[in-house]
């Protein structure tokens, strides 16, 4: 029987496939100390996508939400970023209430594909075209973060910049693989779109976690 059938619905257990002190090497937040969790299990499939390894939920050991909070308070940045996989396939609600019980600041990546659960400071957007975000997350979106691996995703971009908030902050990121390719594109494009920036994978150049 699937590891899935045994995740109860309040949060309280998770699969976690990896949790780690580091920089934050992306988007907004880039070049913060922050505690990583990366929880397992996604369905979108991207087929760039670093981390396959997480995609199956079943890989990873289902842990005690209090235990992953015990282990985050240990370290001085008080931050934490909980990505994956897809976080949002889980109830997040116990977890980051728990987190800022200890004045810890949550920030979740997400791709929106799952409705939103969890008590955040920050919400990364990252929607893919191999399977939307629900309709509702955009509004709720703190940055939009789109990753370009060919020309067509600036139409993308634009589209979901229409379902931002005023105040949500535009992110272009190349895909790590077409960086070279991808980035004087991105660089003309903010260029002639300054309402978007650019983000880039700092931690890949710094070659930290």
């Amino acid at each position: 029987m699937s590891l899935k059938n045994f995740i109860p619905e309040d949060g309280t257990l998770l699969p976690l496939m990896e949790e780690f002190y580091t920089i934050q090497g992306e988007g907004f937040n880039t070049g913060k100390a922050a505690y990583f969790i990366r929880l397992g299990g996604c369905d979108v499939g991207c087929h760039w996508c670093d981390v396959k390894e997480s995609w199956d939920a079943d890989l990873h050991p289902l842990t005690p939400s209090d235990d992953i909070v015990k282990n985050a308070i240990q370290y001085p940045g008080k931050a934490v970023v909980i990505t994956g996989g897809e976080p949002l396939l889980y109830n997040l609600d116990y977890l980051t209430k728990k987190l800022k019980e200890n004045n810890i600041l949550t920030f979740i990546e997400t791709s929106g594909a799952y409705p939103l659960s969890g008590h955040w400071d920050w919400i990364c957007l990252s929607p893919k075209k191999f399977k939307a975000p629900t309709p509702s997350i955009a509004q709720f979106a703190n940055e939009l973060k789109i990753i370009v691996f060919n020309k067509s995703d600036f139409a993308w971009a634009e589209e979901h910049a229409l379902l931002v908030g005023q105040n949500c902050k535009l992110y272009l990121q190349p895909e790590w693989s077409k960086a070279n390719e991808m980035l004087p594109l991105i660089i003309d494009y903010v260029k002639n779109n300054p309402k978007w920036e650019i983000s880039l994978q700092t931690h890949k150049y710094l070659n930290i976690p």
